[in-house]
């Protein structure tokens, strides 16, 4: 294997910047990124924008046409090389004559999982990884989850005061935050492939957990077509009502409970929800077989997770949240209001759950600080 320059890293950079376009759009799929370059000068560009659509790589050789013979590919991941809804990568990529190909990492995908790379140098292309792989997982994180672990990246998202409370004891809550923080909201829900929450907030307030395309930041890059989100409710009883807002709008909304009540269940189906029975022993729901659903089903690469302190603090519980972002917004609420998370769990110091704060920057009026849960092994 050659030794990377730093001409390697530039160029990937490049290929990262474009793989971010796909942010908001390649779903179930990554978000890749791919830069050809040919004695120094860039000749294509790509990203992969939509699931089912050609990837990034097949762009940038459009792009490049003819100059791509004897051309570096810069590639956020390793090359595909089976068929799928599209052609493999790794023969459109031996076909327009590249002689070598840096990937900034191995796809975790079992079907490619080093076989593309195997492929290309079987063919006599240079191959060279661990490429800034570090941000492109980073960037991935619900795909890598997916397909290493089986279930979705988890991020929960909650607004609270300085006093760390979310709404005032009557339920009271709209708006704790900023109009910039509940935009930055949106566009936590656009990268999402499913929306959690639970039945207490669909029944306090009746959300309808879609993405507001006029509410999403000005800054980032926008596709041409952004697709809603899953919409997840965890209902032990099935007590989300059929006239609830989100069972009547285009696209999938599943419920997910502990309740055996058929005609409760034919009810809310009828209205235009999936119900699915997964109980525990104790009759509740059993969270990790959910999420393992969620992504062996529905192809959930990202869940965001959207709710009150007793799910959200049921799923730290079960070591399922993996990153937690909180707006702070400059309040007090006082101590009769509601706290952030219910972890009755917890009885003393020596049971305190740790987080890594990762980032803490102003939202507006507002603070957003990103965290991630320190679980004990």
């Amino acid at each position: 294997m050659a030794e990377l320059t730093p001409n390697d890293h530039f160029y990937m950079a490049r290929a990262l910047q474009l793989a971010e376009r796909g942010l908001w759009s390649t779903n179930p799929n990554p978000r890749v990124g791919c830069v050809i370059v040919r004695d120094g000068e860039i000749v294509g560009e790509g990203w992969h924008q939509v699931a089912g659509e050609p990837h990034a790589e097949i762009y940038a050789l459009q792009m490049a046409k003819d100059k791509a013979k004897g051309a570096t590919c810069y590639v956020t991941l390793e090359p595909c090389c089976h068929y799928g809804r599209t052609p493999p990568c790794t023969d459109a990529l031996i076909k327009a004559g590249i002689t070598r190909v840096v990937a900034a990492t191995t796809d975790p995908n079992p079907v490619v999982a080093s076989k593309g790379i195997d492929k290309l140098e079987l063919a006599g292309i240079a191959v060279e990884t661990s490429v800034l792989s570090g941000q492109v997982e980073k960037l991935n994180a619900g795909f890598f989850m997916r397909m290493r672990h089986g279930r979705p990246y988890i991020r929960c998202k909650m607004a609270m005061s300085l006093d760390g409370r979310t709404a005032m004891a009557s339920g009271e809550s709209r708006w704790i935050t900023s109009k910039e923080a509940r935009s930055d909201v949106q566009a936590l829900r656009a990268r999402s492939s499913a929306i959690m929450t639970g039945a207490g907030t669909v029944l306090a307030d009746d959300p309808m957990l879609t993405v507001r395309e006029s509410e999403l930041p000005t800054h980032l890059f926008r596709p041409a077509k952004i697709k809603q989100p899953l919409r997840v409710i965890v209902d032990a009883h099935l007590s989300t009502p059929p006239t609830a807002r989100m069972l009547g709008l285009p696209g999938e909304t599943v419920i997910f409970t502990a309740s055996s009540s058929e005609s409760v269940k034919q009810i809310l189906e009828k209205a235009g929800a999936k119900v699915i029975y997964l109980p525990t022993r104790e009759r509740d729901i059993d969270l990790p077989a959910m999420c393992e659903i969620l992504a062996r089903d529905f192809e959930v690469n990202e869940l965001l997770l959207e709710t009150g302190s007793t799910l959200s603090g049921s799923m730290l519980k079960a070591g399922l949240v993996d990153e937690l972002v909180i707006y702070m917004a400059p309040i007090l609420m006082g101590n009769k209001a509601r706290a952030l998370f219910n972890l009755p769990f917890i009885e003393n110091l020596k049971q305190k759950m740790r987080l890594d704060i990762a980032d803490v920057r102003a939202i507006g009026d507002d603070w957003r600080i990103t965290a991630y849960p320190k679980y004990e092994d």
